[in-house]
């Protein structure tokens, strides 16, 4: 860890032993996040001119979102210079909490005193629970999917298919797309430790698009030919149904700031919540704000 990292996180009082979090994992991982993003961005304040790098840090889900708008936008800017790193929602919101980022991206609503931060809505997004193509199931119940995620069905023969064990994929803790989808299927129940966890939602449908007994759950707006998005109740994750909150899996896309953007920040803020930046976001799958 960097002289500046050790050093923030002495000045804020940060023990990676009693972070509270979603996990200690995931505590761990936010320190860690926040030492990298400071060794490649640096800190700055709302009210300081910007002489590196504007850095927006965070949730996987945002990510390639948010590297297509940042791609585009340096086009239309060439002075400007936008980073844009993952790590996780959790991640990303402490990155910005304490100012290792400009930006944090966050795919779950804030928590607890994280609220005290300036959120941005910048669309929304639905999330589709992906089998194989050659998996002939098209349509599953949320009872069914919170028993299977549950640990309570294992094989596929319980929802009528050819007997054989489901392989089972989650997402990691501090991940915003766990949590969205905890509190969006499971309720009070947990996801089965037996699940094997992945640290992307590019991860999960890599192993989803390889693997015809597996199931998994991403951004419905990274759904492609390589797995399919299974209906859920009868109700498929299509853009138009997530608009029309239809499809019941939806969640926003944040971006968060200590303070009000200012300066280049706001400038990048304003570009994707234009009309060029939210066709830009529906244009890759996402359901804008505006």
């Amino acid at each position: 860890m960097s002289y500046p990292a050790q050093a923030l996180i002495k000045s804020q009082g940060l023990d990676p032993a009693k972070s509270r979090g979603p996990s200690s994992a995931a505590a761990g991982l936010c320190l860690f996040v926040l030492a990298a993003l400071l060794m490649i961005c640096g800190c700055n304040s709302a009210s300081e001119p910007v002489s590196r790098p504007l850095c927006l840090a965070g949730s996987t889900s945002v990510q390639p979102f948010a590297e297509k708008l940042a791609e585009i936008y340096m086009h239309r800017h060439p002075g400007a210079r936008v980073d844009v790193q993952g790590g996780g929602s959790s991640a990303g919101i402490y990155a910005a909490t304490h100012g290792a980022a400009d930006l944090g991206a966050s795919s779950r609503e804030l928590l607890g005193e994280e609220k005290k931060l300036v959120e941005i809505p910048i669309a929304y997004d639905g999330i589709a629970v992906i089998v194989h193509p050659s998996n002939p199931l098209t349509n599953i119940s949320l009872a069914d999917i919170r028993k299977i995620f549950g640990g309570q069905e294992t094989n596929w023969q319980a929802l009528g298919l050819p007997p054989h064990a489901i392989d089972l994929i989650t997402r990691e803790e501090g991940s915003g797309t766990r949590e969205a989808f905890e509190h969006l299927v499971m309720g009070k129940g947990e996801i089965t430790p037996a699940a094997l966890v992945q640290d992307s939602n590019g991860s999960v449908r890599e192993i989803v698009a390889g693997d015809p007994y597996s199931i998994g759950y991403i951004s419905a707006g990274l759904v492609d030919h390589r797995v399919k998005g299974l209906a859920i109740d009868g109700v498929l994750p299509t853009r138009d149904n997530i608009k029309n909150h239809t499809y019941k899996l939806v969640r926003r896309f944040l971006l968060v700031a200590r303070a009000a953007p200012a300066g280049p920040c706001k400038a990048f803020v304003d570009f994707v919540l234009s009309p060029n930046g939210q066709k830009i976001l529906e244009n890759e799958g996402l359901v804008g704000v505006k």
